[in-house]
């Protein structure tokens, strides 16, 4: 998909691979190429820095789901995730607090390695960048399922809650469990993955087979979320992506930027034309709810993937599944 094609074919385009698929490249970006060489060399840098260093900086120490994640040190269903990262997200104070929800504590300052003072600000130039892509990538989806260009921008226009994760996933792993089957549970994801890098798989349906996406030179590989999903009633796909690393033999680096509204934001559920919402489906899961307001969703999300942080900090997730709206159903 070319971001600089002309708006109608690039409005088809994005509504057909969003729907039969869920997954595409995205070229036509002008996000710098530079600025991609230095993210990566960035991120080489950061997983060649002492463990000790890492470990300054153990995601266990944040309140807030922020730093860094040992080999090993997240879950996808239960199962222990084969990789290290460090997890980015907006540079704000605290947001939660005695009689707030608790979602709310995802928001904070961040933690970063003292040995690399750049490293804030080419994350913030990263920002920027893809956070210019989602937003047109958002504007254009909306006017392709006939919606008003703007319908999301209202979500997105305070705070929105965006995370950048840096990933390594090594040659020699302990598991071939890069990271579990899953689907997002936002709005929309940017993966930029390391030239010559393997192991991402997607699977179109339940019981199909799963098919690598290997990294094409300058393009992104864009997914949406689930809530992008339900707010198009299930016409848009969040599709079931891994990280297989079978026979891997050179490690991994990825960089995912998710796009998401505010802690406290719900999007709108679009009204489509007939002809669309006649192969809108989506079958709603009770054991696995979805919440309207995506801060609900991103903590249980998160709860779950690293329950030794919400042990360290005394947060207890159940509460969340009871006291709020849902939508839908939803896999981590």
């Amino acid at each position: 998909m070319d971001l600089n094609a002309d708006s109608d074919r690039l409005r088809a385009g994005l509504r057909r691979a969003a729907h039969e698929m869920g997954f595409f490249y995205l070229v036509g970006h002008d996000v710098p190429a530079a600025l991609v060489t230095s993210v990566l060399d960035a991120a080489r840098r950061l997983f060649a820095l002492p463990q000790a260093d890492k470990d300054a900086i153990a995601m266990v120490r944040s309140p807030h789901f922020r730093g860094y994640t040992r080999l090993g040190g997240e879950l996808t269903r239960g199962e222990v995730d084969w990789r290290e990262q460090i997890d980015i997200g907006p540079e704000r104070p605290p947001g939660g607090g005695p009689g707030r929800p608790d979602y709310l504590w995802l928001q904070g300052p961040n933690q970063w390695p003292a040995a690399m003072p750049e490293l804030p600000g080419i994350v913030a130039e990263w920002d920027a960048a893809l956070s210019r892509v989602s937003r047109t990538l958002l504007r254009h989806w909306a006017a392709s399922l006939g919606s008003p260009p703007d319908v999301f921008d209202a979500a997105f226009a305070d705070r929105p809650a965006t995370l950048i994760k840096i990933i390594r996933y090594p040659a020699a792993a302990a598991s071939p469990q890069g990271v579990g089957a899953h689907k997002d549970s936002g709005v929309l994801t940017l993966l930029l993955p390391e030239p010559g890098s393997r192991g991402l798989q997607v699977r179109r349906s339940p019981g199909q087979g799963w098919v690598d996406v290997a990294p094409l030179d300058g393009a992104f590989v864009v997914n949406i979320g689930e809530l992008l999903e339900l707010t198009t009633g299930g016409y848009l796909r969040a599709t079931e992506h891994r990280v297989d690393l079978s026979g891997a033999t050179a490690d991994r680096i990825s960089v995912p930027y998710f796009f998401n509204p505010a802690l406290d934001a719900q999007l709108p559920v679009l009204e489509l034309p007939a002809a669309l919402a006649r192969q809108a489906r989506r079958v709603p899961d009770p054991a696995d709810p979805i919440h309207s307001v995506y801060g609900r969703n991103a903590w249980k999300s998160r709860v779950r993937a690293h329950p030794d942080v919400a042990a360290a900090h005394g947060y207890a997730p159940g509460r969340l599944e009871s006291e709020n709206p849902v939508l839908g159903s939803r896999s981590e």
